[in-house]
């Protein structure tokens, strides 16, 4: 892991403040990562280990919305063991994640967040929705929070078929569950002022993606819709994907607001780019890094 990854940044969005949370690195298979794209115009862009591996972030998003402290997705959480951290070369050691060492970063107590936000509920999204404690018990991570998903997304989840259960793993949501801790959203919902999902459907059925808006501007928490700088054409899209043509329309919507609108797009899992903005003056979707 590079150590001058900061545990959190910060950038302004109207007059909301939003936090980057550097919540750990791990590292996936670069064909896996893109999908149709041939390894020598990806590796460009992000090079390769000799196992094929590419690194990634595991960006968390903290927002001081007006009435609520929302924290989107959680990382990877520390319930794996040593064989799954070494298979996805995890690295995310802290107190007891990096992720709540991030939150701390930027200048709050982990208790004090009022909504957890998931995208979606693979294991690099929601495992830090529960922890491992001193005890050995499995515990939720902000019990003091709602958690927030797309309806769809949780049922989606807990169906655990054979080509699904390796990324939905039960001990990342369940607990949440077993304490009604949900809420679940259907559609486009404002989650609380300042802050909405937008479903962006592909990776999974019931993606959603997250809106900050303030004063006129916008920043979309983009999620796996587009996990890094790099995946920005149109079909530069994940193998990972369940519905890649499905994710091609919700990326071409959203470029097309992104770019009437100006919008600051924030990349979970880019390994350099924290987030940015399209140049206006490319046809090509160019980053300019805010």
């Amino acid at each position: 892991m590079d150590e001058s990854l900061p545990l959190s940044r910060s950038i302004q969005v109207g007059s909301i403040r939003i936090h980057g949370i550097e919540a750990g690195v791990q590292q996936l298979d670069g064909g896996a990562m893109f999908g149709v794209v041939p390894k020598p115009l990806w590796e460009r862009r992000i090079p390769s280990d000799v196992r094929n591996r590419i690194p990634l972030a595991l960006r968390c998003l903290l927002i001081e919305a007006p009435n609520a402290l929302v924290l989107v997705d959680t990382g990877i959480g520390n319930k794996y063991s040593e064989k799954f951290a070494e298979i996805y070369g995890v690295v995310n050691a802290g107190d007891p994640t990096r992720l709540e060492d991030g939150i701390r970063h930027a200048g709050f107590d982990p208790e004090a967040i009022d909504i957890v936000l998931n995208t979606h509920l693979h294991f690099d999204h929601a495992g830090g929705n529960t922890v491992l404690d001193e005890l050995g018990q499995i515990r939720p991570s902000f019990p003091n929070a709602r958690h927030v998903v797309q309806k769809g997304e949780l049922e989606f989840a807990q169906s655990q078929n054979e080509r699904i259960r390796a990324s939905y793993l039960l001990e990342n949501f369940e607990p949440i569950t077993k304490l009604g801790l949900w809420e679940v959203v259907e559609g486009v919902t404002e989650v609380t002022e300042g802050v909405e999902v937008l479903p962006t459907p592909g990776h999974t059925p019931h993606h959603q993606s997250v809106l900050i808006k303030s004063d006129g501007d916008t920043a979309c928490f983009l999620a796996d819709v587009c996990p890094t700088s790099a995946h920005l054409p149109l079909p530069w899209i994940m193998g990972y994907d369940l519905e890649p043509l499905v994710t091609l329309e919700s990326k071409r919507r959203l470029w097309m607001k992104a770019r009437e609108e100006n919008w600051l797009l924030i990349f979970e899992h880019d390994p350099k780019v924290p987030w940015g903005r399209f140049d206006l003056t490319q046809d090509r979707p160019l980053l300019i890094e805010d």
